[in-house]
């Protein structure tokens, strides 16, 4: 039987896997991880909404019905592409007839590497963890200290970053503030909390139309985050940020005539980065076997039937690629776009190929942002939408791809409205309770 590997449990690993179970194919799903990461709920962990598992699937149970995948847990380390060879970090190698590489991406910081240890990301669920960890323990800090001063700066959160990530947890950390975490505190109020969402483009969420941008200004402007446009940091440490450019705001109103090219110093005990995006350093090694060149970002460029150039053997997908539609302009790195890539491969894998031997078009089924309580944007195909009616299409959409044990969406169902009712502390006692039966809590945040 030949033999399909794929270097990745994602999105997309996990379609090509589910569409080659019934093919002729031995199917060696490689992971350094043992679960699957539902990455567009993770800003719910972070602000204790959801527990930790209602957004991790194992591997092996989402691949358990299919009678030809094995499943790894191992990182990929190198490649022969000639020998068609993989190697793993424990020096196992894997040889095979079709490589399938959906490694994804990790966190940038655009060369300032030594921000990561100022700031929490939000791609891991040990990201997501952290984070909250992090997020509940400056309100008890706060609650502890008699200066004002330093309870300003453990009260307030600065959001690097406009794009979906920066607004959903920026919207959770103010309704955490408004409404989860109103009870209980003696010497602060929550209410009191700060939150500053800061992006260097011109408009947030810039995938969506300036009607939807703006909605999503406005919403969070309602929800008392201060928006700043235009403003662009030029420095993290651990007791806040420096930026420059773009004046503060909360009506979400966007006037370029008030920016300002002066330093600016905002104290801040959290700060999140949600600014960027880069592929996982197995890109490089791909690229590296292959010949195939990289973008900025270390993302792969691939042929449009999404194979390797060079190398028809090799197929490449989801967040490590780069490639264009027939209009020339790239494809976003959503979910849809690596579930599709992932599934086209496979079928052709499934017909007798090494790979798809045809060019890939992409069906776009449109973009989601949850803005605030119970409202989101939304935009289909040319139609807008916003507000509740937006919010429950997101939800709709986010319950049929959500994967897990059987019964995991009510529950999630149920824990999210939860959260929008104001009780997320829930499923920090829950998963703080694991954390302690791991003999792992009390850990420092990354």
């Amino acid at each position: 039987m030949r033999k399909v590997v794929i270097v990745g449990g994602g999105f997309g690993g996990l379609a090509a896997a589910h569409e080659l179970r019934r093919a002729d194919v031995e199917v060696t799903v490689v992971d350094r991880m043992h679960h699957h990461l539902f990455q567009p709920l993770l800003y719910q962990v972070a602000g204790g909404g959801l527990a930790a598992g209602e957004c991790a699937e194992p591997i092996r149970t989402a691949v358990g019905r299919n009678s030809n995948t094995t499943v790894l847990m191992a990182e990929a380390t190198g490649l022969d592409a000639e020998k068609r060879i993989l190697t793993l970090d424990d020096g196992e190698e894997l040889g095979y007839d079709s490589l399938i590489v959906a490694c994804g991406a990790r966190t940038s910081y655009f060369g300032k590497d030594e921000w990561e240890q100022a700031s929490c990301g939000l791609k891991t669920l040990k990201d997501a963890l952290d984070m909250r960890n992090k997020i509940y323990a400056a309100f008890e800090r706060a609650e502890r200290s008699e200066d004002p001063t330093e309870q300003r700066e453990w009260m307030t959160f600065v959001v690097i970053g406009g794009g979906p990530t920066g607004v959903e947890i920026a919207g959770e950390l103010a309704l955490l503030s408004t409404y989860g975490m109103k009870r209980g505190f003696r010497n602060i109020d929550p209410r009191n909390a700060k939150v500053i969402l800061l992006d260097a483009g011109e408009r947030l969420t810039a995938a969506f139309s300036e009607r939807l941008s703006d909605k999503v200004a406005k919403e969070l402007a309602s929800l008392g985050v201060t928006v700043r446009e235009g403003t662009r940091v030029t420095g993290i440490d651990e007791r806040g940020v420096t930026v420059s450019g773009g004046e503060g705001s909360s009506s979400g109103s966007r006037d370029a005539s008030h920016a300002q090219d002066a330093e600016e110093r905002i104290e801040a005990r959290t700060v999140i980065w949600a600014a960027g995006v880069e592929a996982v350093p197995f890109a490089a090694t791909l690229a590296k076997a292959t010949g195939a060149k990289t973008d900025r970002a270390g993302r792969v460029e691939i042929e449009a039937d999404l194979t390797v150039p060079g190398h028809p053997e090799i197929t490449a997908i989801g967040d490590a690629t780069s490639l264009t539609d027939p209009d020339g302009k790239p494809y976003p790195g959503l979910a849809t776009v690596a579930i599709q890539q992932g599934r086209h491969a496979a079928k052709g894998i499934a017909l007798g190929s090494n790979a798809a031997e045809t060019p890939f078009h992409y069906f776009d089924k449109g973009a989601l942002a949850v803005v605030g309580r119970g409202r989101a944007v939304c935009e289909i195909r040319g139609h807008e939408l916003s507000g509740r009616l937006a919010f429950m299409t997101y939800l709709t959409v986010h319950m049929y791809y959500l994967g897990g044990v059987k019964g995991n969406r009510v529950k999630v169902m149920i824990d999210w409205i939860g959260a929008r009712l104001g009780f997320p502390e829930n499923q920090v006692i829950e998963d703080t309770l694991a954390e302690v039966q791991r003999g792992t809590a009390g850990e420092a945040p990354r």
